[in-house]
């Protein structure tokens, strides 16, 4: 009858020794879902280790608007300008578009349209970098509502040509005229 009882002290003393090892898992991205609505739009990427903005104790990355801002509108105001904005990279795409808005002014073009835009209380919307662009077209499917057509990024080739992105195919071209009317998604961080 001894021996059972200090059998059983020494199972509950392992076991409560186990239990005291076991660590907390984190819930991957703070447990937010690529495509979920948050914030103003559409969770569309989440940074990883080396984009700007990442903090491994923290989730953080890109919010697209839910719907798309333009099925047609040109890149610049109508004057063929250099802007300056030539920055492809994640985490540009907003100082990108402040280059263009400010050389470009007021008018109907596609970095003047995301940044004027305004959803629910966030209004600090841009148009996307190239490389913002393409993790829109990556994840496309969980954020829904794009179509098989031409985007435009606010990464600039010179003062005729910008880079854009076919989404039937993913490719990015810059072969395409600042003039043309092409469709706009505009992003925010998060």
């Amino acid at each position: 009858m001894k021996n059972n009882f200090l059998f059983s002290v020494v199972i509950a003393l392992v076991f409560l020794s186990l239990d005291a090892c076991k660590k907390e898992l984190p819930i991957p991205n703070g447990g937010l879902v690529l495509g979920e609505s948050y914030k103003g739009g559409k969770i569309a990427y989440f940074f990883v280790p080396g984009d700007p903005g990442y903090k491994s104790t923290e989730t953080h990355g890109i919010i697209a608007a839910p719907s798309d801002q333009s099925i047609g509108i040109q890149w610049y105001n109508g004057s063929p300008l250099i802007t300056g904005a030539t920055d492809k990279s994640i985490g540009k795409g907003n100082s990108n578009t402040q280059k263009i808005v400010t050389i470009q002014g007021s008018g109907t073009y596609a970095a003047k349209l995301c940044s004027d835009l305004v959803t629910g209380t966030y209004s600090d919307w841009h148009l996307p970098s190239c490389d913002e662009l393409n993790k829109l077209y990556i994840n496309r499917n969980a954020i829904g509502g794009f179509a098989n057509y031409y985007y435009w990024s606010s990464s600039e080739d010179n003062a005729n040509y910008a880079w854009l992105q076919d989404f039937s195919t993913g490719k990015q071209m810059v072969n395409n005229y600042k003039g043309s009317p092409v469709y706009v998604r505009a992003i925010r961080e998060f």
